[in-house]
């Protein structure tokens, strides 16, 4: 599983054939501990419902070109999933 928060919202005035009405959110990765990892990125919001400070989930790759509904679109990452709560068990 991969975590983020919604950092924000890019606007797109053209879109590949697909992605119209698809909102595309900036999304900064997270560790375990919910703290930032690496650069933040751009994933399409399978959901429709995520916006700004928002802990989601996302995947990246082919799982994210799958999870749009018009299957196969040129996107890396989606959000899939928004997060309630973080609780990591004792090993």
């Amino acid at each position: 599983m991969q975590l983020g928060r919604v950092l924000g919202t890019v606007v797109a005035s053209v879109k590949s054939e697909g992605l119209e009405g698809v909102r595309l959110l900036i999304v900064q990765p997270l560790d375990r501990q919910q703290n930032p990892r690496g650069n933040a990125l751009v994933a399409a919001d399978a959901l429709a419902t995520a916006g700004p400070d928002d802990l989601v989930h996302y995947v990246s790759a082919r799982e994210a070109a799958e999870a749009l509904e018009e299957s196969f679109v040129p996107v890396d990452q989606a959000i899939v999933g928004i997060v309630d709560a973080v609780e990591e068990s004792a090993r």
